[in-house]
């Protein structure tokens, strides 16, 4: 039977003391009935000798400490789990946003899952193809591998993360594969465009949606990728499925984490953020990945925007520690009018190697990725140093690198939103442009290639 307490001692922000209390655990769920009888959600943070400190879901406003009803629930939060899961679109506490049924849960999970043990981890080896050449010829995505998409205010990440949710394959597998699409802290248009373009493109059929809208509790987003992961590995390690998760915003999350940090006067660490973000993060990075004997799979792509686009903010430094790579969004090609502007120069995926070759892409794909890599850069500096010394300085082979560097981003690095290119095509456009370079220039393709695919 569950115990009733009437002994709020007080409130600050989002968070409750009761005092008086028993047996009450970390994490547990609450339901505070307020004065009017309306009943709000929270959950506990902190238990000390006869307190408990309560984190409310819905906020504080109109609260009264005296009449106030406090109930403790026995259970942490839960999300009810079956295969019907795929098709529908949930809020960020697990309730249906759409007008579908209530599902039937084969059974309900604790969301506050582990990491995999790493002596059970199998190593990421499978190529994903996103449709995307910068990602699927230049950074590969590995099945099980944590890759994040790194970028600015006002830049298209959410248009890229859409087109991946979309297009996403494992390669050669005929096992089903399923997108997990957790967004936080997203605006209503944001969440209406999520939304359409899952249902237009018919990816709904295949993807479960999370959605917790800017306006909505910044509590109930630190939830939200909880949900997510757990939904991704039922999905993964129970139905055997290939599971990409995509979490957007990790900003908006690590926003939510300060602001709960802050009202409980913790001492703050970075910029504000609090001391154990590293600790946070991770444990929602590492439930990501494959396990020995299982078949399923889980890949996770996290979306951030980094703060006036510093690469060395608290989040991205600390994202970038944990995962294996980043895809990273360039406002200099997005304000070229380039499509999707991700820059392949500072972008890594550090897997790219285990999951590319015979077999699994094309043989030649390691020799192409490098020698457009290093091509790439070459017309980069050439730009450079036509803007201060003016094109006449440059040598001819400067020359032929500056035009290589403006086609390149014209035809390899722009494609459409709704372009869906197979791996063959991207290495086809890859090797057309290095086609238009000297033979002598190629010195990081082997011999073999060359003879097969360079036209001379």
């Amino acid at each position: 039977m569950q115990k009733e307490y009437l002994t709020v001692n007080s409130i600050s922000g989002p968070l409750v003391i009761v005092e008086k209390t028993r047996d009450v655990k970390y994490a547990e769920l609450v339901e505070v009935e307020f004065s009017n009888n309306e009943i709000r959600r929270g959950k506990v943070l902190e238990v000390q000798e006869d307190k408990a400190l309560i984190q409310m879901f819905e906020g504080t406003i109109g609260l009264d400490v005296e009449n106030s009803k406090v109930r403790f629930l026995g259970r942490v939060q839960e999300l009810g789990v079956s295969k019907d899961l795929l098709g529908r679109i949930f809020d960020g506490a697990g309730r249906a946003k759409d007008e579908g049924p209530e599902i039937i849960p084969e059974k309900r999970l604790d969301i506050n899952g582990n990491s995999i043990n790493p002596y059970t981890r199998d190593y990421p080896s499978e190529f994903i193809q996103t449709g995307i050449s910068t990602i699927d010829c230049m950074n590969p995505l590995v099945r099980g591998q944590k890759l994040p998409v790194f970028s600015g205010a006002g830049l298209p990440h959410a248009k890229v993360s859409a087109q991946i949710a979309r297009q996403a394959t494992v390669l050669g597998k005929k096992d089903s594969f399923a997108v997990v699409f957790a967004a936080m802290g997203i605006t209503f248009e944001e969440a209406d465009f999520f939304m359409k373009d899952f249902y237009k493109t018919g990816a709904i059929e295949r993807s479960t949606l999370f959605i917790n809208l800017a306006n909505d509790p910044a509590i109930e987003r630190i939830s939200t990728p909880r949900l997510a992961l757990t939904c991704a590995e039922y999905l993964a390690f129970d139905l055997d499925m290939h599971v990409l998760v995509i979490l957007i915003d990790m900003s908006f999350y690590c926003e939510s984490l300060r602001e709960v940090s802050a009202a409980r006067k913790e001492i703050p660490g970075r910029r504000g953020y609090p001391g154990y973000l590293y600790t946070d993060l991770a444990s929602l990075y590492e439930r990501a990945g494959r396990i020995k004997g299982k078949k399923g799979s889980i890949t996770l792509l996290p979306v951030l925007t980094m703060p006036e686009d510093d690469k060395t903010h608290p989040i991205p430094d600390l994202t970038g520690y944990i995962t294996e790579g980043q895809i990273i969004i360039s406002r200099e090609l997005h304000r070229k009018g380039i499509y999707p502007p991700v820059d392949v120069l500072p972008s890594l995926s550090r897997l790219k190697d285990k999951g590319i070759g015979k077999g699994k892409t094309r043989e030649d794909h390691s020799d192409v990725l490098n020698q457009l890599f290093a091509c790439y850069a070459k017309g980069k500096e050439a730009r450079e140093l036509s803007v201060i010394l003016g094109e006449a300085a440059l040598s001819d082979v400067d020359k032929i690198y500056l035009q290589f560097a403006n086609e390149f981003e014209e035809s390899f690095v722009k494609q459409s939103e709704y372009e869906n290119r197979s791996i063959e095509e991207s290495l086809s456009i890859g090797w057309k442009l290095l086609n238009k370079l000297p033979l002598q220039e190629l010195k990081r393709i082997r011999e073999e290639y060359l003879d097969k695919y360079y036209k001379k």
